[in-house]
């Protein structure tokens, strides 16, 4: 197995290298390994196994087990990648290397630049704020947005497909932001209900005819804040990772509509030079054929790759949002029953004194 050759990235100085971490003890609480924030689907600390597609049985490829390393200079993440297949032609069937996150943006820009229009899932950034790598392709979505309706002669499919990929963009963006939001205010209000239920027992002391009411209190609000903490991390696991996903998708949709719109608009060029005589017409039909195959093959590729990813998306937002649901759902069972027997024990508690004041 060939080792990965990690190329510099020249970046701006507000473009910080995404693997170097600061060293301050308050900003690492708020990294990816913060078990308090939700964990993003494409980081790398997430197990990703592509043995899933159909025709890849043969090779499982996994990337878990991120290591910091502290120098001098920097301090930085690797992860570990393990292959292991059963095809004949690799030496062994199992490989086991360290790779930096350099090394898979190196090898993402390798694969988009050996499959311009193959839909490659974006990697996310370290940061979950400010004007990173993740913003500044927002920016860059934009300019494609407004770039890509001058483009001449599109096909219908891929207008359509255009307009997909913006409408989903405006919604996933939105979902993602509200369901970002409400896990803000599940984290509140979780830690405010972790100080209510020591409220009551406190208060217990000083009230002996309500001490086992309070105490009872006290005792449904740990229930319930514990299926509150449950339902977060069923959240943040499930929900907020996939929308995230997709986000980083349609960013990346974009992308590839715009490559290939390069392509085709190559193509263009070469067929109007030759319509209106502006370059040597010896050589412009030998050219113009080598681009209609590049185009058609760019268009064939993108389509194939259009449709597995639409099932893909569709299945994966379906499953979220049914856990989501199901956890909602358990949820407010719990709770429920939870007061419910608090009520239980308050009417038998009352008909009991009231029994024991009959003469």
């Amino acid at each position: 197995s060939a080792v990965l050759q990690a190329e510099v990235l020249d970046l701006d100085e507000d473009e910080d290298d995404l693997e170097v971490f600061s060293k301050d003890a308050s900003l690492m609480d708020m990294n990816s390994f913060s078990p308090m924030m939700p964990t993003s689907p494409l980081s790398m600390i997430n197990q990703i196994k592509f043995e899933d597609e159909s025709d890849l049985k043969d090779l499982f490829i996994t990337v878990d087990e991120p290591e910091s390393h502290v120098t001098t200079i920097e301090t930085f993440i690797t992860y570990r990648i393990i292959t292991k297949t059963s095809r004949g032609e690799f030496d062994s069937s199992e490989f086991e290397v360290r790779r930096r996150y350099q090394d898979f943006l190196w090898l993402k820009g390798k694969l988009e630049e050996a499959h311009p229009t193959l839909i490659i899932p974006e990697l996310s950034s370290h940061k979950k704020q400010g004007p990173g790598l993740l913003s500044r392709m927002g920016q860059t979505v934009r300019a494609v947005a407004s770039s890509m309706r001058g483009v001449k002669n599109r096909p219908e499919e891929f207008m359509e497909m255009n307009n997909f990929i913006e409408l989903f963009s405006q919604k996933i963006n939105l979902i993602d932001k509200i369901s970002q939001r409400i896990y803000k205010e599940e984290r509140e209000y979780f830690d405010e209900m972790k100080e209510y239920g020591p409220i009551h027992i406190l208060w217990s002391a000083s009230e002996e005819d309500l001490v086992d009411t309070l105490k009872d209190v006290a005792s449904c609000i740990d229930r319930c804040c514990k299926a509150t903490e449950k339902r977060m991390s069923g959240l943040s696991e499930a929900l907020l990772p996939v929308v995230h996903e997709y986000v980083l998708y349609s960013e990346m949709l974009m992308g590839v509509m715009k490559r290939r719109d390069q392509i085709q608009a190559e193509l263009d060029s070469k067929v109007e030079a030759l319509t209106y005589k502006k370059a040597d017409t010896d050589l412009l039909p030998e050219e113009i054929g080598k681009l209609e195959d590049k185009v058609e093959c760019a268009n064939n590729a993108l389509k194939a790759d259009w449709e597995r990813w639409k099932q893909n998306m569709q299945n994966d937002i379906k499953l979220a949002f049914t856990d989501m649901a199901e956890e909602n759902i358990h949820y407010y069972e719990q709770c429920l029953a939870t007061w419910e027997s608090f009520l239980t024990s308050q009417t038998n508690l009352h008909l009991e004194e009231a029994s024991e004041d009959k003469p």
